[in-house]
């Protein structure tokens, strides 16, 4: 485990976790962490995804080329013309 925590530490600070919060509150707690970190994960990649489109603009202003965004993110898939 990391930090040199182990299976009896855990315990003990979820005893004092439920001591401190009581029964009622954990489940409000944890949904609300869990949307927390979703929020934080929806928001990391909208930032990525702007990073991503900046290059395909940079791309483009270098070489005065139109490029897709999957060009630019090197995903780009061949297309059936049939």
């Amino acid at each position: 485990m990391p930090f040199g925590i182990g299976a009896p530490e855990i315990l003990i600070v979820l005893a004092i976790v439920l001591l401190l919060f009581g029964g009622r509150k954990l489940p409000e707690l944890a949904r609300g962490t869990g949307r927390a970190l979703r929020i934080f994960k929806s928001e990391v990649k909208e930032i990525d995804g702007d990073k991503d489109k900046g290059a395909a603009t940079e791309a483009t202003e270098a070489t005065g080329e139109i490029v897709s965004d999957n060009e630019a993110n090197g995903t780009s898939k061949p297309q059936d013309l049939a």
